[in-house]
Formats: structure tokens, C-alpha cells, sequence
């Protein structure tokens, strides 16, 4: 059992670099991981690279009214 078993993790900019290396340890702890990247063809490429406990969220943070849709996604 991870240390992050049963929990949700949100990673920003999940589909590349640090963000991406970031939101694996995180479901190599146990955790569900949320990702958000703006290019779909790039957020999809990552969310397949994991396999297991990940969804992607197509989105740009910095747009409060998409972070509204992030949210909602999440809670469902």
C-alpha cells in the first residue's frame, strides 16, 4: 500500500516534464491522478503512457472559468 492510497492528486501541466514525472509518483504512491494540460494530442499521449489511475483534463489553468470545469470533474 502507497502512501497515497485512496487519495486524488491534481497535477497542472501533467503532460510533460515536471509535471508529468510528478503526477507518476504520485500513482506509484496509490493515488488517483487528475492532469491538466492546453494541447490535446499531448495530454492524451500522457494519459495513455500511464495505463492505470489517471484522467486527463483538457484545460488552461490560468482561465478562472475552466479551472470552474477542472473542478467539476473532479468532484464527480
Amino acid at each position: 500500500m502507497g502512501k497515497l492510497e485512496g487519495k486524488i492528486a491534481l497535477t497542472t501541466g501533467g503532460n510533460s516534464g515536471i509535471g508529468l514525472a510528478t503526477a507518476k509518483r504520485f500513482v506509484s504512491e496509490g493515488a488517483y491522478v487528475f492532469i491538466t494540460g492546453r494541447r490535446e494530442p499531448e495530454l492524451a499521449a500522457a494519459v495513455r503512457e500511464f495505463g492505470r489511475n489517471v484522467a486527463g483534463v483538457q484545460g488552461d489553468v490560468t482561465e478562472l472559468g475552466e479551472l470552474d470545469v477542472l473542478n467539476a470533474r473532479i468532484e464527480q
